[in-house]
């Protein structure tokens, strides 16, 4: 793991163990059940955070006899992991929220300072993630990515709970604190689903953005007269090392020399413009199509 990552995942533990430590205090003394939710999707931020600290020091081991590809699937196994804590506290504040309802425990008490703790939790929630997606799309972490939007998601669910607050402040309606909580779990289990269907492909070995291809196609292009084509392009990508392998297709006449020379040429091509790309290059030859083709081929040489 680089020393910007381990930052960022020690500043991320400092910020949300403090958060903890203050929604607990005044969820207990107000007997807020909103805020108490709070805390508990702080808790499994912790969690969340612990994971990425793990996946990302494993993702970023080298390849080895055992892993010849490396480890980089773990930092996406790392994010599913955190959409289903995700799913576990939603489910769980829905639980507890409804009980409090049919129940009829909604008494509040001390409700500034509940509204003073989520106006903080609000501000450090914001600074937090947005300081771990400049880091992510620095490093091209994908856990750190996936533990960003896991904190953006607690801006908005804490957003909901002071709204609610303040309604409960300025007016008798009580029972909204149960009803905000559970509109909270359910924003919660959307982002869980999010960071699911965004992370878990490339566990199957979905292919590159398209985007990334055209920028791999165009790339290759580039040489058009010197190439008569390519084929059988393959992409995938495990945590952020990317995996590419296609078929090129050089003049018959060409030496090897110069196919393996032109390999180089798109291979160095293809790693400047896509960070953390591995390029296999399969070579063959054309098949005599010349009246299409491309390439200015050399003079068959005599022997």
């Amino acid at each position: 793991m680089s020393a910007t990552s381990r930052g960022a995942v020690k500043l991320s533990l400092a910020v949300v163990i403090g958060l903890i430590v203050l929604k607990v205090a005044v969820g207990l003394v107000t007997g807020s059940i909103s805020i108490m939710a709070q805390a508990l999707d702080s808790f499994l931020d912790v969690l969340a955070i612990l994971i990425t600290f793990f996946s990302v020091s494993i993702a970023a081991k080298p390849a080895d006899k055992e892993h010849p590809f490396g480890h980089g699937k773990v930092e996406n196994i790392g994010a599913v992991m955190q959409a289903l804590l995700i799913f576990v506290a939603g489910i769980l504040i829905i639980y507890l929220s409804a009980r409090r309802i049919v129940t009829g425990e909604v008494e509040l008490e001390l409700t500034d300072a509940a509204i003073g703790v989520m106006v903080v939790s609000i501000a450090a929630s914001i600074f937090l993630s947005r300081h771990l997606l400049k880091v992510s799309r620095k490093t091209e972490s994908i856990a750190l990515e996936a533990n960003a939007h896991n904190i953006a998601a607690d801006v908005y669910s804490a957003s909901a709970v002071l709204a609610g607050l303040l309604i409960v402040r300025f007016t008798p309606f009580t029972v909204l604190d149960p009803i905000v909580a559970i509109v909270v779990a359910l924003f919660i289990l959307k982002v869980g689903y999010d960071v699911i269907r965004r992370f878990s492909g490339a566990l199957i070995d979905v292919k590159l953005p398209e985007a990334e291809e055209n920028l791999i196609k165009s790339t290759i292009m580039e040489h058009g007269g010197q190439l008569v084509g390519f084929h059988a392009l393959r992409t995938r990508k495990a945590g952020r090392q990317r995996y590419i392998d296609l078929h090129l297709v050089m003049p018959k006449n060409a030496s090897v020399e110069e196919a393996h020379r032109m390999t180089d040429h798109i291979e160095q091509d293809i790693k400047r413009r896509l960070r953390y790309a591995s390029v296999i290059i399969h070579i063959e030859p054309c098949d005599d199509t010349c009246a299409e083709c491309p390439a200015a081929c050399p003079p068959e040489k005599k022997g």
